[in-house]
């Protein structure tokens, strides 16, 4: 750690614990008729829970464009090999070089199976020299590989291919030779190894090929295109679903797998803009929470990779907001109208958990909300007057809400979650909702639960969440050395200004709670059902499990910001407070910074080893 990045360090955290002191209002936003305080805090402003007007599509239209530009540029090639040859088992494959060559490495990507094949090289046809095996198990699927042979074998005319080990299927897509100058070398013929030789590359990148976690939900979703049963299960399925609706649309090629996870990631914002405008109604400061949340390096990093996280942190957003319209409605509101924000909490918390079972943390604290929404409403009732019915009208209205919320949250929630498994039971022939498929969704349960509850693999980049708390260690997806002083690297963590601040905003939020604040409160336990689960966890974690809790993050960073325009309000009459576009300019201006170790761009070491290496090399790119 140079003394550089040391004190870039420590002025990132004294900014992060100047901006949450400056910004920390303790007073809870309770209007008086409620009991709220008096004094100071009762001559605020408070908010309208305000709906998007007009006025805020420009603004979130262009944060929406620019963020976009910044997640779709650099995703990943629009184009890889199409066409794969399955192998039979002990099926040899001979091939024929245009003229004889020389032969200094090979290059092969591989299909979405698992097995290995030999490659034999020869001058005349008759006698070979085999060469190394060519590995393609679960960890090396869907890329391109390279074999350098330790010398070069002269004068080969002939290339045989052999499927050594194969369970079921085994295909291959490409097959590219080199000379020993780095000349790729023509083939004789053409069938699907060697029908798509403009689109070998240099050499293997994450540009071309999977990495990390993209190996197992990449090849699901390429399965269940194809009607296979996939190899990896431990999760529940629609988010893999989700993932091949991109490879439909752009085909098998690393921009196609990883579309549907960058377009979620703009997708977030609105909701998330809507969200911050109905608790503080106030377009700047929506700006501002979302421009933050927007250039998170965990949001930019996690929604470029083609697993599934990115899907449950959308419908747990999704949720939560829809529970929010619930929860702020008068407390005389008709029962009509609290069903439809009731119904669609509903409708994404069983999408969300169908993707990824961290959705189903968050439900425990929609559940919460449902129940103080009950209690308040009751409190609400019994305070009426004996001449107006105290207490009966909430009798009349909480059966049919209870009816309607097991519906709403466990009936169709379960549907949904039992209809994800389709692909599942078509590539096995089972019938929908059969006994045999009943059996199946159960059977793939207790297996989730046991892969997940008795896990003991360990990880270089694994952390508790307590470290994610503080950003303490990211999880390195890729990295790459050249010769040139130059490397190519990126990981999945936080903006420390953000989440440092955040934590500090979050405090402010607890302390709010406990004096009554219900805005406060509703922040609060988003945040902490989504994380406290991972508190009791012992399997290996990462700091991407944090992910959910961004989301009310900003939100909690976004009541500072109104806090402080409420006071500039008030103490000197301006519109806004210049602090919430400043914080979120600086938390840009920190995306710039770290750009390069967010996107995998080739940058100097020199840059990254003085600037970006945190924490005494806690953080390794």
């Amino acid at each position: 750690m140079s003394i550089i990045s040391y004190l870039f360090t420590v002025a990132v955290m004294a900014a992060s614990v100047g901006f949450t002191v400056w910004g920390f209002h303790t007073k809870p936003r309770r209007p008086a008729a409620e009991g709220g305080a008096g004094g100071e805090d009762a001559a605020l402003p408070l908010p309208n829970h305000a709906a998007m007007t007009r006025a805020d599509v420009l603004p979130l239209g262009l944060i929406c464009l620019a963020y976009a530009a910044a997640a779709f540029i650099g995703l990943g090639n629009s184009a890889s090999p199409q066409s794969f040859y399955e192998f039979r088992r002990g099926e040899a494959l001979v091939l024929e070089l245009s003229r004889p060559s020389d032969v200094g490495r090979i290059l092969y990507f591989t299909g979405a199976d698992v097995g290995a094949y030999s490659v034999g090289l020869s001058a005349d046809g008759t006698g070979w020299t085999v060469q190394e095996e060519l590995d393609q198990d679960y960890a090396e699927v869907l890329k391109w590989h390279e074999l350098k042979l330790e010398q070069p074998a002269s004068g080969i005319r002939y290339v045989r291919i052999s499927a050594e080990k194969l369970y079921g299927r085994l295909s291959l897509g490409e097959l590219a030779l080199f000379d020993g100058n780095g000349g790729l070398l023509a083939f004789d013929g053409q069938n699907a190894l060697t029908d798509e030789q403009g689109l070998v590359p240099a050499s293997p990148s994450y540009m071309n090929s999977t990495y990390f976690d993209e190996i197992y939900h990449v090849r699901t979703a390429w399965e269940n295109i194809n009607n296979v049963y996939p190899y990896e299960i431990s999760h529940p399925p629609l988010g893999k679903l989700i993932i091949s609706l991109g490879i439909r649309l752009f085909g098998l090629t690393p921009f196609g797998w990883r579309f549907m996870g960058a377009a979620f990631g703009v997708l977030m914002l609105p909701p998330l803009y809507a969200l911050i405008k109905r608790l503080f109604g106030d377009t700047l400061v929506s700006c501002c929470g979302v421009a933050v949340f927007a250039f998170d390096f965990m949001h930019f990093v996690q929604t470029r990779i083609a697993t599934i996280d990115t899907y449950g942190v959308f419908f747990i957003l999704a949720m939560y907001y829809f529970m929010y319209l619930y929860y702020t409605q008068p407390y005389d509101a008709p029962l009509k109208k609290t069903l439809p924000p009731l119904f669609l909490s509903g409708l994404f918390f069983g999408i969300g958990a169908a993707c990824k079972w961290t959705a189903v943390y968050g439900g425990a604290g929609l559940g919460l909300l449902w129940l103080l929404r009950q209690a308040q409403r009751l409190r609400y009732g019994l305070k009426r007057p004996r001449t107006e019915g105290r207490g009966r009208a909430f009798l009349r209205y909480l059966p049919p809400t209870v009816a309607c919320s097991v519906l709403f949250f466990i009936v169709i929630p379960a549907a949904i979650y039992a209809l994800s498994y389709f692909p599942y039971a078509e590539a096995k022939g089972i019938k929908i909702f059969s006994i045999d498929y009943l059996k199946l969704i159960w059977e793939n349960q207790k297996y989730m639960f046991g892969y997940h509850s008795k896990l003991t693999a360990t990880h270089p980049y694994e952390s508790r969440w307590w470290k994610w708390l503080i950003d303490l260690r990211p999880i390195l997806y890729y990295l790459e050395y050249f010769d040139d002083g130059t490397k190519s690297a990126f990981a999945a963590f936080g903006n420390p200004l953000f989440w440092w601040t955040g934590l500090g905003a979050m405090i402010c939020m607890l302390v709010k709670t406990l004096r009554g604040d219900r805005d406060a409160g509703f922040i609060l336990i988003g945040y902490l059902s989504t994380l406290l689960p991972w508190v009791f966890i012992r399997r290996c974690t990462f700091i991407y499990h944090y992910f959910p809790c961004t989301v009310f993050m900003a939100a909690a960073l976004s009541y500072m910001f109104s806090d402080m325009c409420r006071y500039a309000r008030l103490n000197s009459g301006r519109r806004f407070d210049w602090r919430a576009p400043a914080f979120a300019g600086a938390c840009a201006a920190m995306f710039i910074i770290f750009y390069p170790v967010l996107t995998g761009l080739r940058f100097s070491r020199a840059y990254t080893n003085t600037l970006l290496r945190w924490f005494g090399g806690q953080w390794p790119f």
